[in-house]
């Protein structure tokens, strides 16, 4: 890097070979701290001799380095240095014209730090179900819609969870895969009653009549069961519903939120009319002449 009488530039591409060995033989060496410096230092040559590519030298992106790296940086504890690094190396690679490369970036920053701050998390992976979608990659834009919506859940962020699943259900439905739109449909509703939101739940199943084959189907037939037995405040119901296999085989995050929902007003079983009246009523006397008008006609009127 050092400049002379004879050298009036420094050798930026030369310094960066150089920092890169050095980086590696600290990272052997256990030595985590002069290895994260001595990759930075590597960036920063690569970035002033405008080779973009510098951004393989965080080790991030490297196959054979990425898991050493993410365990050098978890015995450091910064992790939210290290995604930081990665959201402005996944600018450079956008800058570069090389998205693919950013969105990849961004699901393993994701992957990163989903444990230590789900709410980073979920912003990188829409952050690049953003990239994939611009890319007309859908499946793979709907992979980190997953990941976003499932994490949601998690925190009980619900009312966000609900616009990422129809975000979600909305591109399947572009790309005619019905039978997972009615899943989506399925755990929308499930978002919308533990958010106490039975018009809008209702609204969804009503809305999702005009995805094709969804009228008819055990999912839309289950549905129906559900909002029945909730607006009826009958936890049996509800509880039977959840328990089919159509709930308890989705993912574990929505599992658990059929497993988990309670009907409002305490689910309290509404009695059917006959006990209500024969209540009303009050305790007969046997032989009454009320007693033998009921076995008058108990066979029925035919």
């Amino acid at each position: 890097l050092k400049t002379g009488f004879l050298k009036w530039k420094p050798d930026y591409d030369s310094a960066a070979t150089e920092y890169g060995k050095a980086a590696v033989a600290f990272k052997n060496a256990k030595q985590f701290d002069q290895a994260r410096e001595a990759c930075l230092r590597e960036a920063e040559a690569h970035e002033n001799n405008k080779a973009y590519l510098f951004i393989n030298s965080y080790s991030f992106f490297q196959e054979a380095d990425y898991v050493p790296l993410t365990i050098a940086l978890q015995e450091m504890q910064r992790l939210p240095e290290a995604v930081q690094l990665i959201e402005k190396a996944s600018m450079m690679y956008l800058e570069n014209g090389t998205p693919d490369t950013a969105a990849i970036a961004l699901e393993r920053a994701g992957k990163l730090i989903e444990n230590v701050s789900p709410e980073k998390a979920v912003q990188l992976y829409q952050q690049a179900a953003s990239v994939f979608e611009n890319e007309e990659r859908l499946r793979q834009a709907l992979e980190m819609l997953g990941k976003a919506s499932r994490l949601l859940v998690r925190g009980r962020r619900l009312d966000e969870a609900a616009l990422s699943l129809q975000k979600e259900k909305s591109i399947y439905k572009e790309i005619e895969n019905y039978p997972t739109c009615y899943k989506k449909t399925i755990a929308q509703v499930l978002v919308h009653l533990h958010r106490n939101d039975y018009v809008a739940a209702e609204r969804c199943v009503r809305e999702s009549y005009s995805i094709p084959g969804f009228n008819g189907s055990e999912d839309c037939a289950a549905l129906e069961q559900l909002l029945e037995g909730y607006d009826q405040q009958d936890q049996d119901q509800v509880s039977e519903v959840c328990n089919l296999p159509l709930f308890k085989y989705m993912d574990n995050d929505y599992a658990k939120l059929g497993l988990t929902l309670v009907v409002p007003g305490g689910g309290i079983k509404k009695k059917s009319p006959n006990a209500a009246q024969d209540k009303a009523r009050g305790p007969a006397t046997v032989g009454s002449h009320a007693d033998e008008e009921e076995d008058e006609y108990s066979g029925g009127l035919c």
